[in-house]
């Protein structure tokens, strides 16, 4: 790939860096945390793609950072976790979304960052996710119901049981006797948990597939650099960041 072309993706529990390589020859990264676009920004690559990124005990990705790179007409893309949250927020300014998670954050029916949180294993497990997103929850209790597996009750109440439990506590298992104690009938979850091993939509991975396949035909199609809708301001916040970002790590 020429200088040109380059192009970085941060992805972590959301997709396998062997799988992501299968759809798009790029430079694979870890989630994005502050700091990260503006660094790989410098080289001004083709484009950055956003799908993983931390926001808990490590500060999350600017959409300052993210806006510095977009002025200098680098096309930025998001998809499925962090970077649906951060796509939907900047898709004014030139950010590109992709997926039904990230329409569901810009049309405004999803708006906790939450939905799309999960714990994730360590570097070496390939960032395993240990838990289940919110966002996965609604779309795979969605499809049970269109299915008939489950009915319209069930889906409803256990949606709203799962909402309850902290993000990291969130699983099927889990959930599934959450349900039981609450009373919903025996039959449609038996019938559930019978059903989520073939059933199951895991719709941040199908985001972050659907946004690998659009960078791959737009560079192949040679789209040209967005044009910049707005004035970057260079703030004395943004040269801190700055000045932070260019420490050795």
């Amino acid at each position: 790939m020429s200088s040109n072309r380059v192009i970085y993706v941060f992805v972590g529990p959301t997709l396998p860096v062997r799988e992501a390589r299968a759809e798009l020859d790029a430079v694979y990264l870890p989630p994005v945390a502050q700091g990260d676009v503006y660094r790989v920004a410098r080289g001004r690559p083709w484009a950055i793609g956003i799908v993983d990124g931390y926001f808990a005990n490590v500060p999350a990705v600017l959409h300052k950072e993210i806006l510095w790179a977009l002025s200098r007409g680098i096309r930025v893309y998001g998809s499925a976790s962090m970077g649906a949250l951060r796509a939907a927020e900047l898709a004014p300014f030139g950010m590109v979304g992709v997926g039904q998670i990230f329409e569901q954050y810009h049309a405004g029916h999803l708006q906790d960052d939450d939905e799309v949180a999960v714990v994730h294993g360590s570097p070496d497990s390939e960032y395993v996710a240990e838990s289940e997103a919110m966002v996965n929850v609604r779309f795979t209790l969605a499809a049970a119901a269109a299915r008939q597996v489950i009915g319209p009750g069930v889906q409803s109440a256990l949606e709203q049981l799962a909402k309850r439990l902290f993000y990291p506590d969130r699983a099927y298992p889990r959930l599934l006797r959450q349900g039981a104690a609450e009373g919903l009938p025996a039959a449609e979850l038996a019938a559930l948990e019978a059903w989520l091993p073939r059933g199951r939509v895991d719709q941040k991975r199908a985001d972050a597939l659907a946004m690998l396949r659009l960078m791959r035909e737009d560079l192949a199609g040679g789209v040209a650099r967005p044009a910049v809708p707005f004035t970057f301001a260079r703030t004395k916040y943004w040269e801190r960041v700055v000045q932070e970002a260019e420490q050795p790590e």
